[in-house]
């Protein structure tokens, strides 16, 4: 186990005479900022820091746009082409019935009926869920307190 001497130990400055009297004077160099000139430069630094937040949001947010966007357009693409391979499924169907001894217009006819059919039922039940919706009540019911508070905090 080591100790240690002495001789080696720190040396401390020399206590300070307690006959005289120490004062403070401010620095005129370093002047402190006043409370307003704090409050303002945080305020600067809080709007910079806002703004900054903003155009990070902006550029991640256009980025996603960007790729959603593109995706979107694949979709659609892929809607599209699905949507024109279906009058090859139906032509086949036909032929495939003409196949079975039907005649080719009536088997063009079966086709026509199965999908003026399928309209149909979209047709309706695409009606049934537009009966559904209903007016958004509770939104119009504040809108109109709103309205009725505002109204009354501008008459004097």
């Amino acid at each position: 186990m080591a100790t240690t001497s002495p001789a080696y130990a720190p040396i401390a400055p020399p206590p300070v005479p307690l006959s005289k009297t120490a004062e403070w004077t401010p620095d005129p160099g370093a002047a402190q900022p006043s409370l307003g000139e704090l409050v303002t430069e945080a305020s600067t630094h809080l709007s910079t820091m806002v703004r900054g937040e903003i155009e990070l949001a902006k550029t991640e947010v256009t980025g996603s746009l960007k790729k959603g966007a593109m995706g979107a357009a694949f979709f659609g693409a892929a809607a599209v082409v699905f949507i024109f391979s279906l009058v090859f499924l139906l032509i086949s169907f036909a032929e495939g019935m003409v196949q079975l001894g039907l005649y080719r217009w009536l088997s063009y006819l079966i086709v026509w009926l199965l999908l003026v059919l399928i309209a149909g039922i979209a047709g309706l039940l695409g009606l049934r869920a537009v009966k559904k919706v209903r007016k958004p009540e509770r939104t119009i019911e504040t809108l109109k307190d709103s309205k009725q508070l505002l109204q009354r905090g501008s008459t004097p």
